[in-house]
């Protein structure tokens, strides 16, 4: 192979050659220039930048958007569903060669840069969409011709590798409106309460104006600036033949037609958004940045009037009688059927990241004693509803527990031990079945307890319960005993529709069918005529209340408790301080709790109109009503002739209208006493064996069939 000597060309166009060489050398460097370009843009420009953050969306279970929840309030829209008057509006204030260029428009660079050299400055910008789009994802606003190095470089790359579609979508997605609206739809909505598919030539245009200086063209800020230059963008949009001059005159001529979307206060959702976000964090495992920057739909179970409702009733100072001004309070709602929290309100003025006192362990007080005496109890067949229980004070190795108001019968029922709430009575039962055997129920759903003593039959817990958990465990009565944890979120779909998962806990079962309803049966007692009795609720309600003495302060309350439920919600209360000292008490106990959610429920029975009564479940047996016995003063033995009957000595008294009650009639001969017979539910009694020496002495005692026991004798009498 022989080499082609250039020796004669060289020699014959000498200068020639240096041109060729320049034309090498200029193509040589043009190619690494932009493989640079290229290379450095790749580094400039990082991909997974450009999965926008979008807005968190909280919705009920109609659909309805509660909340966004927001790093950047953006709700990000496809390209496809946003007019071409409103692309086009942008394109043409922004970069109307945008389709022409490769990522830079050289022209416009040309100018700018002439113009910095003039002023020694670097005031002039000339950047395209796509160089915006870079420098507002993966750049600084810092003025400096390195950013805009890195800016030029990260554009021509980005368009290498995204479509014009694509690009647009994302800057229209991204861009900046002021008033924390991030992207075209969010500021449609803020601006105009439309979606963005709605607007119209003036309101797109009006929108286009404002990227460039957001606050300065804000319309709230400065109507008559952004309405010069919402007729700029109209102008250009004409100039480059996008509308029409009669099109361009009309809208001209409007107003900017502001229609701001409502911006409620919700300070009243605070509580419940917050055990929102810490559920999704602990049950589904996100963190709160990727909540919050997600663009999740999150359905939750709240339920909007139950939540205003009692934030309302909150701001009352009436129910809030203590020392000091700062008194607090928590409330919760939970759904019978589904255990679904519809109301939370951690504060009487919850900010988000506050002290959630739905979930602060306190002392429960009486509120505890169905669920670690009273139920335990009945479960563990030693005892009936109208089992008779001791009510008198005794020393347990040191405790002696007294009732609140020093009564004691010495003799009462398990069902008015708990109407009443008689402290002497739990620790008695609880001391019989065992503490542990009392502790067991709840520690089978899942709460700890570490108390041994018997003084937890009363609420006297080390670390106590939450008003989540009180409302949690009452809510199983009316659910057949079935627990089921507590939760606010019902599902969670991303940004593409897909549901998340989440880990469940199956139901676990507190007490039985039997117990439950037992038990709501006793505590429904206890609204309509024991300690909860001043509830103003007008239909079915059962409940407990519950109060713990201030450590300090001899007539002062420390916790003021009402645990109860109707056919529908259960709703647990609690008010109080959040520091007990000598300075800080309640000067109200129970009483303070229970008018709060009974006024609760009777405001929300009037949007819900909850069910009168409690429906018996299939295959228990109904509580009987509780047999009162009467004080018999009239009772009179006559002696008396009938035609059939013959001489006879008649026995009568006013009989009780409970027709179960028992009457056991005795007479005394020679100092002893003789059973003569028995009757039920009447007030007459006939005695055939006439005794007309001795002429015996007369009486009635009445005696209850649910338990045998016998009330007061009655008066005494003799026939003749």
């Amino acid at each position: 192979m022989k080499w082609i000597k250039l020796k004669p060309f060289n020699d014959k166009f000498p200068r020639l050659k240096w041109f060729v060489y320049s034309i090498i050398a200029l193509f040589v460097l043009t190619v690494m220039g932009y493989a640079f370009i290229l290379l450095g843009g790749r580094f400039v420009v990082d991909e997974k930048n450009f999965v926008l953050s979008e807005s968190t969306v909280l919705l009920t279970e109609d659909g309805e958007e509660i909340i966004k929840l927001y790093d950047e309030n953006r709700t990000y829209v496809p390209i496809g569903d946003i007019p071409e008057h409103v692309q086009e509006a942008f394109i043409a204030i922004e970069d109307h060669r945008f389709y022409d260029h490769a990522g830079v428009d050289f022209f416009a660079v040309a100018r700018a840069v002439s113009r910095d050299l003039i002023t020694w400055s670097k005031a002039e910008g000339a950047s395209t969409i796509t160089q915006q789009l870079v420098k507002n994802v993966e750049l600084t606003n810092e003025k400096s011709w390195m950013r805009k190095t890195k800016e030029v470089m990260g554009a021509i790359y980005l368009e290498r590798v995204k479509t014009k579609d694509e690009i647009l979508e994302y800057y229209l997605n991204e861009i900046y409106f002021g008033h924390g609206l991030y992207g075209i739809e969010a500021a449609s909505q803020y601006f105009f309460s439309k979606s963005v598919d709605e607007l119209t030539l003036s309101e797109s245009a009006m929108l286009a104006a404002m990227p460039k200086a957001p606050n300065r063209f804000s319309p709230i800020k400065n109507k008559e600036i952004t309405l010069e230059r919402r007729n700029l963008v109209l102008e250009r949009m004409y100039n480059l033949d996008m509308i029409t001059a009669e099109k361009l005159n009309q809208t001209t001529g409007k107003t900017l037609g502001l229609e701001i979307g409502k911006q409620e206060e919700n300070q009243w959702l605070n509580s419940y958004i917050d055990l929102v976000v810490e559920e999704i964090e602990q049950g589904y495992h996100l963190s709160k940045n990727e909540i919050y920057t997600g663009g999740y739909d999150i359905t939750v179970g709240l339920d909007k009037h139950a939540q205003q409702i009692a934030y309302q009733e909150l701001q009352k100072e009436e129910y809030f009688k203590g020392s000091k001004d700062n008194t607090q309070a928590a409330v919760v709602m939970l759904d019978q059927q589904t255990g679904v929290i519809r109301a939370a309100l951690g504060g009487r003025q919850y900010n988000r990241g506050d002290l959630n006192r739905v979930k602060v362990k306190r002392q429960p007080g009486s509120t505890i004693k169905p669920l670690v005496v009273y139920g335990p109890a009945l479960e563990e067949s030693y005892y009936s509803p109208y089992t008779l229980l001791n009510d008198e004070v005794k020393n347990y190795d040191g405790y002696e527990p007294h009732n609140h108001d020093e009564v004691y019968e010495g003799k009462i029922t398990l069902y008015d031990a708990l109407r009443k709430s008689k402290n002497t009575t739990a620790v008695s039962v609880l001391n019989e079945i065992g503490v542990e055997t009392g502790k067991s129920y709840l520690e089978n759903i899942g709460y700890q307890m570490k108390d041994e003593g018997l003084s937890i039959a009363l609420g006297g817990l080390e670390k106590g319960l939450t008003p989540l958990q009180m409302a949690a465990a009452y809510r199983t009565f009316y659910d057949e005993g079935f627990y089921i944890d507590p939760h606010a979120v019902l599902n969670i779909k991303d940004r593409h529709g897909d549901e998340l998962e989440a880990k469940r806990e199956e139901p676990k079962r507190l007490f039985s069918k039997q117990t439950s309803w037992y038990l709501t049966r006793m505590l429904e007692a206890v609204v309509s005529n024991g300690t909860a009795s001043g509830s103003q609720y007008p239909k079915s309600l059962a409940g407990k209340t519950g109060s713990t003495q201030h450590p300090y302060v001899e007539s002062g309350y420390k916790d003021s408790w009402f645990v109860g439920f109707n056919p529908k919600y259960t709703i647990a209360t609690w008010i109080g301080y959040d520091q007990s000292n000598e300075q800080h008490y309640l000067t109200s106990g129970s009483a303070l709790a229970t008018q709060l959610s009974s006024t609760i429920l009777t405001k929300l029975d009037s949007v819900h109109d909850f069910p009168t009564e409690f429906n018996v479940p299939d295959g228990v047996e109904d509580l009987q009503k509780p047999v009162r016995l009467p004080q018999i003063n009239d009772f009179e033995a006559e002696f008396s002739f009938g035609l059939f009957d013959g001489l006879f000595v008649e026995l009568t008294w006013t009989a009780s209208e409970d027709e179960r009650i028992e009457y056991h009639i005795y007479k005394i001969v020679n100092g002893k006493h003789e059973h003569v017979g028995t009757v039920k539910g009447k007030g007459r009694y006939i005695d055939n064996q006439v005794d007309y020496i001795r002429n015996p002495t007369y009486y009635v005692v009445p005696v209850n069939p649910l338990n045998d026991y016998s009330g007061q004798r009655s008066n005494e009498s003799r026939a003749f």
